[in-house]
């Protein structure tokens, strides 16, 4: 076999293959065994039927058209490796010549993935938050947690900001009860903002028994969208009674003895969260400075590609568990389609670079991902899709993802080797010194090659 490879452009090229006929005796008698197993041939017995009379009788095109399917992804692959290409996607296959028991010949276009020269990222420098907590931060955590052991009691007066009320709800389009537009005994905060607008201003000054009617877009529901006429009737208010700060509250709310104690274990739990915030800011800026550096040309097919799965995943997946559609996304959002579709290409361009560049910097520098790494990253990845560590695991395995997880380990390591080169300082001018968890930068690339936001990411691990 021969094959020259011709470069079409820095993402994409054509191998020319020619292969002697001799080389597919294998492939051909493969092919002849296979019809001889398909077929029935009148004096002979199934899978004796000699390689002439299947000619005879099913034609030799026939024949060479099997062997040819069967003997083409080997010879393609001999000629990858030969040429030592890294093909991205399938490849477009075009046989040019085929003569019996002389020549194949085949041409194969290709994405590859494109040679990329890894800048000097020693100078890069990036600048994040300052690690600060207030005494009004501390005071607000408190007063947060207070929230929650807050506890309630009737009253008989007005309802006023911040009462709970019970209350039965009636909404009308044209005049007409809607079926779905009844509910009775429903809890409502006044000032959460939880149900329709306007409900705020006409419960307010309304005592157990009194009820309102006003005129609100209706957010769910058989009507969703349209204008209703709700009549809303109070049958209780509550007023919110907040715990006392002090020793005794902080015994009934946490494991301290004393008020001074909790809001100590508070101001170190937001400077923990500062931290992580201050250490994701900074892994996401320092790839940013990395990507501008680089010179990494997108395959078109693949950026399309890319692009299709994140539109398809945002449709069916994560709009369809929440119960809108995309234009009722966008219209949340306040975007039009044009801007959505380049918002998400940009996304895609990011998350191809990132891993392209990360992929050439773990070759560089000769990076491995041990089996203790995998089981920690398998972990937290388990417990941010809500699964348990072994269903993850299993489902893992099951859709052979394992070479994935692989590389997130190993591009978070690769980050992890340029965030340690460059200097990070904080708005006061302070060099940050960051303790990398490499596998929390590994989070950092995942949400990268996402389009997910570092803050995003340091929200759902401060939650955890």
């Amino acid at each position: 076999m021969k094959s020259a490879v011709e470069t079409l452009n820095p993402t994409r090229v054509r191998l020319t293959v020619e292969v002697p006929f001799e080389e597919l005796k294998d492939s051909l008698d493969a092919a002849y065994k296979k019809i001889n197993q398909q077929v029935t041939v009148k004096g002979f017995r199934k899978g004796k039927i000699p390689a002439r009379v299947i000619d005879q009788r099913f034609g030799r095109g026939a024949v060479l058209e099997e062997a040819v399917n069967d003997a083409l992804p080997k010879f393609y692959t001999e000629a990858i490796n030969e040429a030592e290409l890294n093909p991205l996607g399938q490849p477009e296959v075009d046989i040019t010549e085929l003569k019996d028991g002389e020549t194949l010949n085949f041409t194969a276009e290709v994405d590859i993935r494109p040679t990329i020269e890894i800048p000097d990222y020693s100078g890069i420098e990036v600048t994040v938050d300052a690690v600060e907590v207030s005494d009004e931060d501390v005071e607000k955590s408190v007063e947060q947690l207070r929230e929650r052991f807050a506890s309630t009691s009737p009253v008989e007066r007005a309802a006023e900001d911040g009462d709970v009320l019970t209350i039965d709800l009636q909404a009308k389009v044209d005049g007409e009860v809607l079926e779905d537009g009844v509910a009775e005994g429903v809890s409502y905060t006044i000032g959460s903002g939880e149900l329709l607008e306007g409900i705020d201003d006409a419960v307010k000054g309304l005592e157990a028994g009194g009820e309102a009617t006003f005129t609100s877009e209706l957010k769910g529901g058989s009507a969703e969208g349209k204008e209703a006429e709700v009549t809303v009737k109070v049958t209780q208010v509550a007023a919110r009674e907040l715990p006392a700060l002090d020793d005794d509250f902080a015994q009934l709310a946490s494991e301290f003895d004393t008020l001074d104690e909790l809001k100590a274990d508070s101001r170190k739990r937001l400077e923990n969260m500062k931290q992580y915030d201050q250490a994701t800011q900074a892994q996401e800026r320092v790839l940013d400075e990395l990507l501008k550096l680089a010179e990494v040309p997108i395959p078109e097919k693949l950026l399309a590609d890319e692009i299709q799965t994140r539109k398809h995943n945002l449709e069916h997946h994560q709009l369809g568990q929440m119960g809108i559609d995309l234009a009722k996304y966008l219209e949340i959002q306040g975007k039009t389609e044009e801007e959505f579709t380049a918002e998400t290409e940009e996304q895609a361009v990011k998350g191809i670079k990132t891993q392209f560049i990360l992929d050439e910097l773990v070759n560089k520098e000769k990076l491995n991902v041990n089996q203790e790494e995998l089981t920690e990253h398998l972990m937290r990845r388990a417990a941010s899709s809500g699964m348990s560590p072994d269903q993850f695991a299993q489902a893992v395995v099951e859709g052979g993802q394992v070479p994935m997880l692989v590389g997130e380990v190993a591009r978070g390591k690769a980050l992890a080797v340029v965030v340690e080169a460059a200097k990070v300082t904080d708005t006061n001018g302070e060099v940050v010194d960051l303790e990398d968890d490499e596998d929390e930068v590994a989070e950092a690339v995942v949400a990268a090659a996402e389009g997910e936001p570092a803050e995003a990411v340091a929200e759902k691990k401060t939650e955890a």
